[in-house]
C-alpha cells in the first residue's frame, strides 16, 4: 500500500490540556488527535505539529501533519476525525501532501496574539481565554516599545531557561500593541520563536503599560541577553497560536495577512 501525508488544520482550547505535545500521565492535545486519527485510519497515527505550544494555550490556526497508507476522503478526515474528538478540539480543512513537507520545518513564519483583558475587576465568563491585568495599560506605549523586536537578533532575555534550541537567534516580521475596549492584544509573527518567547514579551511590555518601565526598556533587554532582568512571564491563558505560513507550493489554504487584532474566535 502507498504511503501518503496528509496535513491537518486544527483549533484547541487548550485549558484542560498539559500542552500539544504526548506526555505518559497527562492530557495532551496530541493524545486527543492520535487517538481519534487512528481510529479513522485504522492504524497507529502519530502527528507532528508546527509548534508545541505549552499548557493553557489555545491554537485556532494549528497545522499538523501525518503519514498513512489508509485510503480516505476529505470528510473523513475532517468530519470523521471531529466526530471522534473532544468538544475543545477540532479539525478545520485537509490537504493531502507532499512527502517533503513537514509541519514545523516547512513553515516560513507563525504569528501568535496574546489577548489582555485590561479592567480591575475579575471577570468569571471566558476567563481561560485571556489574561488579565488589573492596572490601567499604556497601549500605544507598549506598541512603541514593541518595535525595538523587529528584525533578526539574539532573544535570548526572552527565552526560557530550558529552551532546547540551538541558536536563540529569531526574525520577528511584524509585532503590534493595539487596545480593542478593554482588550489589549500583542500580534507578533516571526520566522519561529523560543520556547516562551512570547510570554515573556508578553510579561516584560506590560511592565512598559503600567508604566513601571519606559519605552526603551526593551530594547536595552535585547541588548543585554539576560533573561533574568526581563521581569515575570505572562500567564498562558492569553496566548493564541494564529496562523502557520507556508511555501506556496504545498497549497495549503490561504493565512490571511497581520491586520489589526481581531478576536481569535472569528
Amino acid at each position: 500500500m502507498t504511503e501518503q501525508r496528509i496535513a491537518l488544520g486544527i483549533s484547541y482550547q487548550g485549558t484542560s490540556y498539559h500542552g500539544f505535545q504526548s506526555q505518559p500521565t497527562v492530557p495532551t492535545v496530541q493524545q486527543a488527535l492520535e487517538e481519534a486519527i487512528s481510529s479513522v485510519a485504522n492504524h497507529t497515527i502519530r502527528v507532528a505539529p508546527a509548534g508545541r505550544t505549552d499548557r493553557g494555550v489555545h491554537a485556532t490556526g494549528q497545522v499538523i501533519h501525518f503519514d498513512t497508507h489508509s485510503e480516505r476522503q476529505e470528510k473523513a478526515w475532517v468530519s470523521g476525525v471531529n466526530a471522534l474528538l473532544p468538544d475543545d478540539i477540532s479539525v478545520s480543512w485537509m490537504r493531502s501532501v507532499p512527502g517533503d513537507f513537514d509541519a514545523r520545518r516547512s513553515a516560513t513564519s507563525r504569528r501568535y496574539q496574546y489577548w489582555i483583558l485590561n479592567q480591575a475587576l475579575r471577570q468569571a465568563l471566558g476567563h481561560a481565554f485571556v489574561a488579565r491585568e488589573h492596572r490601567p495599560l499604556d497601549a500605544q506605549a507598549m506598541h512603541d516599545s514593541a518595535q525595538a523586536l523587529l528584525g533578526e537578533q539574539d532573544f535570548s532575555a526572552f527565552r526560557a531557561a530550558h529552551c532546547q534550541s540551538l541558536t536563540p537567534w529569531r526574525c520577528v516580521q511584524d509585532v503590534q500593541v493595539v487596545r480593542r475596549e478593554k482588550m489589549v492584544v500583542l500580534d507578533i509573527t516571526a520566522n519561529a520563536f523560543l520556547h516562551h518567547m512570547v510570554r515573556n514579551i508578553a510579561g516584560a511590555l506590560i511592565e512598559v503599560g503600567i508604566g513601571a518601565r519606559d519605552i526603551g526598556w526593551i530594547a536595552r533587554l535585547l541588548a543585554a541577553r539576560d533573561r533574568q532582568l526581563a521581569g515575570k512571564m505572562a500567564s498562558g491563558s492569553g496566548l493564541y497560536l494564529k496562523a502557520v505560513n507556508y511555501p506556496e507550493r504545498f497549497r495549503l489554504p490561504a493565512v490571511e495577512p497581520q491586520t489589526e487584532a481581531d478576536w481569535p474566535f472569528s
